[in-house]
């Protein structure tokens, strides 16, 4: 039973990003249980313990800015609970707040719209006009068709709509930093990796997610998605 909802804000380090999202469930249930919570988990023939994360890291990105809700079946004091939980979760896993949501509050993944990334790439044989060059032209196309692969399967989809904003923010040190704002709702979600692809850029030193962003929907706008009716 679902009597608590706390929303956590996390760090992922480097030591961390190989974690997959299994993975990395994984261990804040452990963290959880070893703090001495009480986990609330599914009903049916295999439970699930009831922890949710935003949006599925990417291997070997790092981020300052995830997010994970965790249901308790018993109350806790939310400051408390993360400072036990952070003493038991893997290197390079760092809770920096957390609060309280209602349990009965939209799931913290239909409520996520939009990432920012910090995407360092290398500049061998790259200039800063040739770089602003290539973000404009992107910016300016209506369609950028892509494909996604995984394993043995191939998603065809159209870029373009998943790129919010892209700026070129420095250079130096053998390097320039690329910011993209990138769409990141269920079934539409853009990777910084494929948006370096599109560009034509070399492949990038390091992707860093700098923050998450949660759609702040008012109670009546909510009320009319529960009963299923469209709004104008």
């Amino acid at each position: 039973m679902k009597v608590q909802r706390l929303r956590c804000r996390y760090r992922v380090a480097a030591s961390a990003s190989s974690l997959s999202q299994r993975e990395l469930v994984r261990a804040w249930e452990m963290a959880v249980q070893a703090a001495g919570l009480i986990l609330a988990y599914s009903e049916g023939k295999r439970p699930a313990s009831q922890i949710a994360v935003a949006a599925p890291l990417p291997l070997n990105v790092t981020s300052d800015w995830e997010l994970v809700d965790v249901f308790l079946s018993e109350r806790t004091e939310p400051g408390m609970a993360l400072a036990r939980v952070s003493a038991s979760l893997p290197e390079g896993i760092s809770p920096v707040a957390v609060e309280e949501v209602g349990v009965s509050a939209p799931s913290l993944q239909s409520q996520l719209r939009w990432a920012e990334y910090g995407v360092t790439i290398p500049a061998g044989g790259l200039t800063r006009e040739s770089v602003q060059q290539a973000i404009d032209g992107l910016l300016r196309v209506d369609s950028l068709p892509a494909e996604y692969r995984r394993e043995t399967r191939v998603r065809q989809y159209d870029l373009r709509p998943l790129v919010l904003d892209l700026r070129l923010e420095r250079e130096g040190e053998g390097c320039l930093e690329v910011a993209m704002r990138l769409r990141a709702e269920p079934e539409r979600t853009g990777r910084a990796d494929q948006v370096v692809a599109a560009l034509g850029l070399p492949e990038a030193q390091h992707i860093h997610r700098r923050r998450l962003y949660l759609e702040e929907a008012q109670a009546a706008v909510l009320a009319y998605r529960r009963m299923g009716q469209v709004e104008d």
